[in-house]
């Protein structure tokens, strides 16, 4: 793979950075997804995913070719999330959440994300307070508290959400997501049903595609409800930028 040169000491190098590392973590993560409301738990049998095991592909700009690898794992009543991914020699991305499921609610208390390139690199953690809805955000040295007022999720725990949400028929379509410095609303519809052949088979899909307020963007997610939703494909354009990424392999 050419690898493009870069300075990580040049100033015209950040919106390079940003893009690059934009695409690399979603394709990590998958997805940014969470609850409307902090309701109270659902406790009567609803349906909850199983923990799981999983390889992606995906390739940025259609140039940068990656692979990232998601585990699921549950012991008692907390959940972890952990994701790697990386493109060979030019950039890693790591994510995990602790969580725990409620009837349907998910509830985060820990995630964390650290992205590299080119051995230079960033971690963003987040702290959940549910008992006093608060959200602390530690990024750069610098600490911020974010009012809870609606439950807000991490990217990993976001996802599981939402496909708590379709596996038990209470997809809404409105979800918030933690931010550095906020928290953000992140609208979602779904786009009908498919299905979609990627390297670990062929599968029927749900299409559920998050609504931006900037045309340049788009974000489209094939969630397989034989997997309990997993999502098998993501599509992203950012600016421009394109990223893929495709299930290659259940464990």
């Amino acid at each position: 793979m050419k690898q493009k040169s870069i300075s990580a000491d040049s100033n015209n190098t950040k919106p390079y950075k940003s893009k690059f590392l934009t695409a690399l973590t979603t394709g990590a993560s998958i997805a940014a997804i969470g609850v409307l409301s902090m309701t109270a738990p659902t406790l009567a049998s609803a349906k909850n995913i199983e923990p799981s095991s999983t390889n992606y592909s995906f390739t940025v700009e259609d140039k940068y070719k990656g692979i990232a690898t998601r585990t699921l794992n549950k012991s008692g009543n907390t959940w972890k999330y952990n994701v790697n991914a990386r493109v060979a020699g030019v950039a890693t991305a790591s994510q995990n959440s602790t969580f725990t499921i409620n009837g349907n609610n998910v509830s985060p208390t820990q995630a964390s994300t650290t992205y590299k390139l080119l051995g230079i690199g960033r971690t963003h953690k987040l702290d959940f307070n549910p008992s006093s809805k608060k959200v602390v955000s530690n990024y750069k040295g610098k600490s911020t508290t974010m009012n809870m007022a609606q439950q807000a999720f991490d990217d990993l725990s976001l996802e599981v959400q939402i496909r708590q949400d379709l596996l038990n028929g209470k997809f809404s379509g409105n979800y918030y997501m933690a931010k550095k410095d906020k928290i953000e609303k992140t609208p979602f519809k779904k786009s009908g049903n498919t299905k979609i052949t990627v390297p670990a088979g062929t599968f029927d899909t749900v299409r559920v595609d998050r609504i931006h307020d900037d045309n340049s963007r788009s974000t489209s997610f094939w969630l397989a409800p034989s997997l309990d939703y997993l999502p098998v494909k993501v599509s992203q354009i950012n600016d421009g930028k394109k990223m893929d990424l495709e299930l290659t392999k259940l464990n």
